[in-house]
């Protein structure tokens, strides 16, 4: 009986998918482009049941429409029409589709050799596909980033041992993420001339969750020692006692990603004009249902302020100021930037004056 239910379970024709594959297997429903069940389970060696029941299984990670749903019946009685393969030939009962963010929350479900390899083979895919990725740039929105960065980090130290043992993939994944780096920009400028708002810092570090060794994410240089740039910055922010100001015309859910471990009872208050808008209102909202505990005042910079700026409670006697050479959302993605700490009294005076006179500006309306 164990044998026989290993066979229902497991396809006995799997191959590593390619661009040709998963091209063919990329259908637009509702003005989205999604992936089906059934076919979804074939990629990963499941029987569309036990597939089906995996998602069940974790059904928390894919609540709501932008993540999975299923397909009406007039929905999948057009796709048949156009697509007449062998495979659809016995499916009566309408299957689920998978948005783009539910595939890579899929990524983070499915266990195995298998479907770690598929996975991997799905995010080298997506990665070449870049005509693809501004084609449909509605699939991935900031909040689906920002949801996903966070659900995916409960899965970090699985995924860190699945690379433990495919320590001879190094050097292929490390060609990929320079390759990755490289089109970024023209990826970013692509987008923007469209005005999309997804950015490279939004989508590199969610990709790279999956598929690069610790030791080879972002790096800067901070007071003339180098340190990985995620943690240089939360390290700072944790260091405050009572409040913590940042000076950043230009912000993003990565700004506030990064502020998740200041105290408890710490306030936070952005200054900015949040150039390009690039982060709104329901970004905001998602980051403080997820951190409740992190009270945070938005105040524009009346375009007085040039650089970036961190001040650590502000008018205490234990205040330290720190110079930033980029925003937190760009720290090192590409170049080497700098954080320094200010120790002159004179600049301190001079950015007091500076700092008294923004508090008195308006409040930063998030679209």
């Amino acid at each position: 009986m164990d044998v026989m239910r290993d066979k229902e379970e497991k396809s006995t024709e799997i191959s590593i998918i390619d661009e040709r594959i998963i091209r063919d297997k990329i259908y637009e429903v509702r003005g989205v482009k999604i992936m089906l069940d059934f076919e979804l389970a074939e990629i990963y060696g499941y029987s569309t049941t036990a597939f089906n029941q995996q998602v069940k299984n974790n059904i928390a990670k894919f609540e709501g429409d932008d993540f999975c749903f299923y397909l009406t019946q007039e929905e999948f009685k057009i796709l048949m029409s156009k697509n007449l393969t062998s495979s659809w030939g016995g499916r009566r009962k309408p299957p689920r589709a998978f948005t783009e963010s539910g595939l890579y929350m899929l990524m983070t479900v499915l266990k195995g050799d298998l479907a770690t390899q598929q996975s991997r083979a799905l995010i080298r895919i997506f990665r070449a596909m870049k005509d693809y990725i501004v084609e449909t740039q509605d699939l991935v929105s900031q909040r689906d980033l920002l949801r996903l960065s966070l659900q995916t980090n409960e899965n970090t130290e699985a995924i860190r041992r699945l690379q433990s043992w495919l320590g001879d993939q190094q050097r292929i994944v490390a060609e990929q993420q320079k390759l990755l780096l490289e089109h970024d920009d023209m990826l970013a400028e692509a987008l923007t001339e469209i005005g999309e708002t997804l950015k490279k810092s939004d989508i590199s570090p969610v990709l790279l969750q999956f598929d690069v060794p610790e030791d080879q994410k972002e790096f800067l240089l901070r007071e003339g020692h180098p340190a990985k740039a995620d943690v240089a910055y939360m390290n700072i922010y944790s260091k405050a006692k009572k409040t913590v100001y940042i000076v950043d015309n230009y912000i993003s859910i990565k700004t506030l990603r990064l502020l998740q471990d200041v105290k408890p009872g710490v306030t936070v208050t952005i200054f900015s004009d949040n150039l390009r808008h690039q982060l709104h209102a329901s970004d905001y909202t998602d980051f403080q249902t997820e951190f409740p505990a992190v009270p945070m005042t938005f105040i524009t910079s009346g375009g007085i302020m040039h650089d970036r700026f961190i001040i650590l409670d502000y008018d205490e006697p234990d205040e330290r100021i720190y110079h930033s050479g980029a925003s937190s959302k760009d720290a090192a993605i590409r170049l080497t930037t700098a954080i320094t700490e200010l120790t002159s009294l004179d600049m301190k005076s001079h950015l007091h004056t500076l700092i008294d006179q923004m508090k008195r500006n308006p409040v930063l309306v998030l679209r």
